[in-house]
């Protein structure tokens, strides 16, 4: 089952450890990931090309609404993870609550940390770690025409325009 996927972050940093242990090459990305779309699941699709299992982090409630404003989330953390968890391409999904996540990677230090091409090398949190772990920073092209806050917008002005 898909929940069976979503771990606590303390259990996460007990499966990457043992995926390593096992010789295994751990791919980790995060995000809010608050309606998913075609651009999120092609990224992440990418990403799981990259090693033997892909962890998505992903922010909780009150990070996004911080991070986004008080009308973000639009979806709870508990339905976004399960959402994610029922990717075939994504093995794992956990919740951290920091503004970033450089705490979580720092302590994964996965062998890839994959981030969406709209990041600029110099803005990738954690690549300073990974990199110093051995590992690597791939960016992955973002989807030309797929956006969270585009959907939002449409989906507000669609509402205003039946009314």
């Amino acid at each position: 089952m898909a929940t069976d996927k979503i771990l606590a972050l303390e259990r996460a940093y007990q499966v990457v450890k043992e995926l390593k242990r096992r010789g295994q090459r751990v791919v980790f990305t995060n995000g809010c990931f608050d309606l998913l779309h075609p651009g999120h699941t092609r990224c992440l699709a990418e990403a799981r090309k990259l090693g033997d299992a892909l962890v998505v982090a992903i922010n909780s409630d009150r990070s996004v609404r911080v991070l986004k404003g008080p009308g973000r989330p639009l979806q709870p953390e508990a339905e976004r993870a399960e959402i994610l968890a029922a990717l075939a391409a994504v093995d794992y999904v956990t919740i951290f609550d920091d503004l970033t996540p450089q705490l979580v990677i720092a302590l994964m230090l996965p062998d890839v940390l994959v981030k969406g091409g709209d990041w600029g090398p110099d803005q990738v949190v954690g690549r300073t770690e990974v990199e110093a772990g051995g590992g690597r920073v791939v960016s992955i092209p973002v989807v030309v025409g797929y956006s969270t806050t585009a959907l939002i917008q449409a989906a507000q002005k669609a509402a205003i325009s039946d009314e």
